[in-house]
């Protein structure tokens, strides 16, 4: 039942289909029970937008279905028909590992009760073509079509360990990567849809980035385990906390972070007003930060601002430092369109390093510290950059429209 809308061949808008007007679409997807009395558990982009959803079950019994609450964000939604001793599936709470046997059933362009077999791939898998930062996927190569969205992903003991969510694929068909939801994210979301229709989150109000050697290097780290904090958000939790750019996460209630795409769903599951424990390491030493999380907002952050950078003055200086970058002070009428605080970075003139070329930066960009230490001015960025040793590796911490990151680059010998 559900799913992935898709013309079907000899029919509007299919092939040899008949022209004109276009009828309101029915869809196809799966999905499973989880409970004898009726609840269902399907993907949120199969009931999206759906004026009337309909259950089928394996006996041929229909059930027309109401949607409790759907998530966007974890892609689940939680169904409920009406009824009394429906078969449904067990879940596990085991962690998976690689090289597992796992199964899937679906109905794969229409095929219902379809069953595929493969093995995990990975398991806390980000994926980077979906915004779904607050879960870790299970990586598998079950071969998942389309109509499979929804269907259970089980263990060899017929348990359910995830919900059969996306593929990879540069055809729009199975090429070996698919992606699971872990059934543990899904029923965290199911708790909270049957109770108040919705999902919430915890929010620490941090930017990261992923840490390279350079960066390692840089800030005295034994590894490149760990996620950078690139920026704070005003106000929020961890800047209540004094969590500050530089520091590096490396635990959540003792949850090991190992990159950083590791921190979004551990801070996820959290409730807001949770106090947790963040393990990091500032300047060479460990510390243990208690915080208590904020909420995350439903909607989405606002879009980067797409204004274009700056031009460069005639009266620029020439590039004479280290890394052959040319910077002056942001003048009022910059840092207000930018949304600078007073006193808060330099901009970039002109590139002239070739390290700084290769690194990424460009004319515009605001310069907010080298390493720990901010820059409010010209004269303040010569002084900070003046105290990295000759050929030893600068950490820039720049903001380019709404991101901000930290780049490393070669200062030159002198």
């Amino acid at each position: 039942f559900f799913g992935d809308e898709f013309p079907m061949p000899g029919g509007p808008g299919g092939p040899g289909g008949q022209q004109g007007p276009r009828p309101r679409g029915v869809s196809q997807g799966t999905g499973f029970m989880i409970s004898d009395d009726g609840y269902v558990l399907t993907n949120h982009h199969v009931v999206e937008g759906a004026d009337k959803v309909t259950v089928r079950l394996a006996d041929r019994r229909e059930f027309t279905a109401k949607v409790v609450g759907s998530d966007q964000q974890s892609d689940v939604a939680l169904l409920k028909v009406e009824g009394k001793g429906l078969p449904a599936l067990r879940t596990s709470a085991q962690a998976l590992k690689p090289g597992q046997w796992v199964v899937a059933i679906g109905s794969p362009f229409g095929l219902e009760h379809s069953v595929t077999a493969g093995i995990v791939s990975a398991v806390g898998r980000a994926n980077p073509y979906a915004n779904q930062q607050y879960v870790p996927f299970i990586q598998t190569d079950v071969a998942i079509n389309r109509g499979n969205s929804g269907g259970p992903l089980l263990n060899t003991r017929g348990e359910v360990v995830g919900i059969n969510s996306q593929i990879f694929s540069n055809s729009g068909g199975y090429m070996g990567v698919s992606f699971a939801i872990p059934i543990d994210v899904a029923m965290n979301a199911v708790q909270q849809l049957r109770t108040t229709g919705r999902v919430s989150r915890g929010l620490l109000g941090v930017g990261v980035q992923q840490i390279t050697a350079d960066e390692s290097k840089a800030l005295g780290l034994p590894d490149t385990r760990g996620a950078l904090v690139n920026a704070v958000q005003p106000g929020g939790a961890a800047a209540k906390a004094g969590i500050e750019p530089g520091d590096v996460i490396r635990a959540v209630n003792g949850k090991p972070v190992n990159v950083s795409s590791d921190l979004p769903p551990l801070i996820g599951l959290l409730a807001p007003g949770s106090r947790t424990t963040i393990s990091l390491i500032r300047d060479g030493r460990n510390r243990d930060v208690p915080v208590v999380l904020d909420a995350l907002p439903t909607e989405a952050a606002a879009a980067a601002d797409g204004a274009p950078a700056p031009a460069a003055s005639p009266a620029e200086p020439a590039a004479r430092n280290a890394l052959g970058l040319a910077v002056r002070d942001v003048t009022a009428a910059e840092r207000q369109r930018l949304g600078l605080a007073s006193g808060e970075g330099v901009i970039v003139a002109r590139v002239e390093g070739a390290a700084a070329r290769e690194a990424g930066l460009q004319p515009g960009d605001v310069v907010l510290s080298v390493g720990r230490t901010p820059v409010a001015s010209a004269a303040a960025f010569e002084r900070a950059l003046g105290a990295v040793a000759a050929g030893q590796v600068a950490m820039l911490r720049v903001r380019r429209g709404a991101n901000t990151q930290f780049i490393t680059i070669p200062t030159e010998r002198r």
